[in-house]
């Protein structure tokens, strides 16, 4: 964590203690900035796309700044899950953040990416971003104390378990199955027939190896980085849901950096966009054939018989939340373009 920043009033009361006329000049013309230390925290484990995306960044911003401020990053829910990083984001004592689903619990719109089969691939989700995350879903967030700075990628999100295979919706049926606390991850597991348990990612590999809950659900990145294949028996390639993450800050604590920091952190951010989809597909395919290889079992579900059953969850997202209908149908339409 940094150091906080102490204000110019504070520095210049301490050389006013001293009772040092020059001394107080010298303290009000320092720069308090130098040095300064930004935390970047996520839930991802090494080799995570989160951790592999993130220390890029980092990367890249350190170079630019050349000491001037530092990025440095916390994988692992070193600094909280999700839940406690909003927090401290919005407390001042975290300065950067990687959400994903969590953030349709704080905005309901966001829970159009708990939407099943709603992005059809990465050429449609940066026409989603464009033509509606920046306008439609960044206000709204701003709104609610978080500035989103760039829109990365948490991925295609796949079922993990030790009961059995799932190749369709009715193979989940009774499945204690570990989800984000997103609302509409609980929703749409509870229309496919399985019993949802919210929780903390960083509690998953505890509550498998115990049997608390009998599998969960989330991109091949976490999966493999997390070593999850080594506590499930099944993995199922459902691709259910597409998940974006949010470089994030807060609204207000955001504009207490130096406005070089500010702009090189945007800049680089946004800039980041193509690394990342190009990680992401490297690391589905490789994965992919790394989990083969190792002792859980892998199968393709049959993606139009989930398709079919998630007509509710889309009809129950449209009638609770305003203007839900008119955000599915905006990404819909962008399928044509």
């Amino acid at each position: 964590m940094r150091p906080r920043r102490e204000s110019v009033h504070g520095a210049g009361r301490a050389c006013a203690a001293a009772l040092a006329v020059l001394l107080a000049a010298a303290c009000a013309g320092a720069n308090p900035e130098d040095g300064l230390e930004l935390s970047f925290g996520h839930v991802g484990a090494p080799g995570s796309l989160f951790a592999v995306t993130a220390e890029e960044f980092a990367a890249r911003v350190n170079a630019r700044l050349e000491g001037r401020a530092e990025v440095v990053v916390y994988g692992s829910s070193q600094l909280g899950g999700d839940e406690v990083l909003l927090q401290k984001l919005r407390l001042g004592t975290v300065d950067l953040a990687l959400p994903s689903s969590i953030m349709s619990s704080r905005i309901p719109e966001f829970g159009l990416f708990e939407m099943p089969y709603l992005v059809n691939d990465r050429v449609h989700m940066a026409r989603i971003q464009e033509e509606v995350i920046w306008p439609e879903l960044v206000p709204l967030a701003e709104s609610r104390g978080f500035r989103i700075l760039a829109v990365w990628e948490n991925g295609y999100r796949h079922v993990t378990n030790n009961v059995r295979e799932v190749r369709v919706p009715d193979d989940l049926a009774g499945l204690k199955l570990r989800t984000p606390r997103g609302t509409w991850r609980v929703k749409l597991f509870q229309h496919f027939g399985a019993n949802p348990v919210p929780m903390a990612f960083s509690e998953v590999l505890l509550a498998l190896r115990t049997g608390n809950v009998d599998g969960q659900e989330n991109p091949l990145a976490q999966i493999h980085a997390s070593k999850l294949n080594e506590v499930q028996r099944y993995l199922s390639m459902t691709e259910h849901v597409y998940t974006p993450a949010y470089v994030t800050a807060s609204s207000e604590h955001w504009m207490e950096l130096p406005e070089e920091v500010r702009t090189v952190i945007e800049e680089e951010a946004r800039d980041l966009q193509e690394f990342v989809y190009e990680t992401a597909k490297r690391l589905d395919r490789e994965l992919l054939l790394a989990l083969a290889d190792t002792e859980i079992q892998v199968n393709w579900a049959d993606k139009s018989a989930f398709q079919r059953e998630s007509q509710a969850v889309y009809d129950e997202f449209a009638a609770e939340v305003p203007g839900g209908r008119e955000l599915i149908d905006r990404v819909l339409g962008l399928l044509q373009q």
